[in-house]
């Protein structure tokens, strides 16, 4: 799912294409993503685009007379832009919709089969205010707010950094990075932080959303982001799962839950602790390594 720093990079690259340029049409090839009545999609056309927001994972475009059209990706949902208005929207399933503009056309697809992408239209800027799931916006908070909201719950880090009502825009990909850069658990409990631990996750998590908002943004700068994924080949656990740390070079990780993977390194964020993965767990029972080190003299001994 495109989280902060990949929604910021689309509002950048469509702040030069859309903003201040007319709707001309909306083109819904799939019914079922617009989840809205009233008002229509149709009652922009010739409307102006004056403002591009984000709120918590939603890109949001604003129209003269506060009227918004709000996009939620979701899992598989990607944009597209073809500087040729009423550019064809590519066939079969993946296609859903396209918004042409004066100056192009703004292609909504989805991979997979599982349509959860979803388009709301709203009037007024209240009505966009009920989207928000209430996350902090936390490169636009200080510490003392970050460790407030942080310990307004217990949960693991992994959990609470990654729940839209705590933290606005965090998931998956960018939490296991932030815990990694603050050497911390995913599975440490939230309410049982010390202050310094505490203080460094709000460092990491800084630092990391900021570090990949000014790259992905300079790269949108130069060309509309069509490779938007969660692995990139610049994150140090995110999807390296038995790849060596780029901080120790121990193997990274994972813990698998439904559809999700969390990665992280046991040197530098449990003390070498293995954390259980139930489905290997409940195969190997007591052949499950405990530790690292077992890992490691296990896979030696399997060498030879």
């Amino acid at each position: 799912m495109p989280e902060l720093p990949d929604i910021n990079a689309y509002l950048v690259a469509l702040d030069s294409r859309i903003k201040g340029h007319v709707l001309t049409a909306v083109r819904l090839q799939n019914p079922f993503l617009l989840r809205t009545v009233a008002p229509k999609p149709a009652d922009a056309i010739g409307r102006n685009v004056r403002n591009l927001e984000r709120v918590g994972k939603r890109i949001c475009i604003g129209f003269d007379g506060e009227m918004w059209f709000v996009l939620h990706l979701m899992i598989a949902g990607r944009l597209h832009w073809k500087d040729a208005p009423d550019a064809a929207i590519p066939g079969g399933k993946r296609g859903l919709a396209a918004f042409d503009f004066d100056a192009g056309t703004l292609i909504l697809t989805e991979a997979g089969t599982k349509k959860r992408a979803s388009f709301h239209v709203f009037a007024g800027a209240e009505a966009l205010r009920t989207i928000d799931p209430g996350g902090l916006e936390v490169l636009e908070a200080g510490r003392a707010a970050f460790v407030g909201r942080l310990r307004s719950e217990n949960h693991t880090l992994k959990r609470a950094l990654t729940d839209p009502q705590l933290f606005s825009g965090i998931g998956n990909a960018y939490s296991d990075e932030i815990l990694l850069r603050a050497k911390l658990s995913p599975v440490a409990m939230s309410q049982k932080l010390s202050d310094e631990e505490a203080g460094r996750l709000h460092a990491a998590t800084v630092e990391t959303l900021r570090w990949w908002c000014d790259k992905l943004a300079t790269e949108a700068a130069e060309s509309f982001p069509e490779k938007v994924t969660a692995f990139r080949d610049e994150m140090a656990v995110h999807g390296k799962y038995g790849r060596p740390c780029p901080v120790c070079g121990t193997a990274v990780q994972r813990i698998r839950h439904a559809d999700n993977e969390t990665n992280y390194c046991p040197r530098c964020q449990t003390g070498g602790r293995l954390l259980a993965d139930r489905a290997l767990s409940r195969l190997l029972k007591k052949d499950w390594p405990r530790t690292v080190d077992e890992l490691e003299r296990l896979n030696l001994n399997k060498a030879h």
